[in-house]
């Protein structure tokens, strides 16, 4: 009876143990189910919030990068709008054309100098357009004589670049050898002038001598100088 009972104790002793296992297994599985269940949804609300926080970033880093295209479209348009200014401020200045034939009065008188070896004529052009022009360079010029049209030669001075104003006046030198010979020569009836640059000739009377000595033609025997070289000579 005692040995039975001492049994039976033992088995009751196994099985309220076996039972107090069991309840401590099932509360650490419940503890870490609830732990994985709270670390995973922890886990997930960081990285929503990453999410978040990288959403937010990049879509402030878009608006910076449309900011700046913005500036930089502006930039252009500011540098488009220069350049117009530029375009306006250049059409507006626009260059000076030349002096045309029509624009020009040009008249012509003896200028010889008493002693000169030479003679002289002074061609005078006068801006009478209204007009600021440009006058540079070489006149054409040529002698109706009654052998034919002889054309003077450039002395080959360097022109100066110039300006002729609305009333202002600018000349030019035309030198020829006197006849000496004697005989009749070479007779000059009328000048030919052409401004420079132009294709318009203005006939005019011839004031210097009235001929010229018959040359082997090896030569022109007439110089023009550059405009505003009047007085200067040949």
């Amino acid at each position: 009876m005692s040995g039975n009972r001492h049994r039976a104790i033992l088995a009751s002793a196994v099985l309220v143990g076996g039972a107090m296992l069991m309840t401590a297994c099932q509360d650490t599985d419940s503890g870490a189910a609830q732990d994985s269940s709270s670390t995973s949804q922890s886990g997930d609300a960081v990285t929503g919030s990453d999410s978040a926080t990288d959403s937010a970033q990049g879509s402030g880093k878009e608006s910076a990068g449309q900011g700046s295209a913005g500036k930089s479209s502006g930039t252009q348009g500011t540098a488009a709008a220069g350049s117009g200014s530029s375009g306006n401020g250049s059409a507006g200045n626009g260059k000076l054309g030349r002096c045309a034939t029509d624009q020009l009065k040009i008249t012509a008188i003896d200028n010889t100098i008493s002693g000169d070896p030479d003679g002289t004529v002074a061609v005078t052009l006068k801006n009478v357009g209204g007009q600021e022009c440009v006058m540079s360079g070489y006149a054409g010029v040529d002698l109706k004589t009654n052998a034919g049209t002889i054309s003077a030669e450039r002395t080959g001075q360097k022109p100066d670049p110039g300006t002729l104003k609305s009333g202002e006046s600018v000349s030019f030198a035309i030198s020829y050898p006197f006849n000496k010979t004697g005989g009749t020569g070479v007779r000059i009836t009328g000048l030919l002038v052409t401004p420079p640059n132009e294709t318009k000739t203005v006939t005019l009377n011839w004031p210097g001598a009235r001929s010229l000595p018959v040359t082997d033609g090896s030569g022109a025997p007439v110089k023009v100088g550059p405009i505003g070289s009047a007085g200067q000579g040949g």
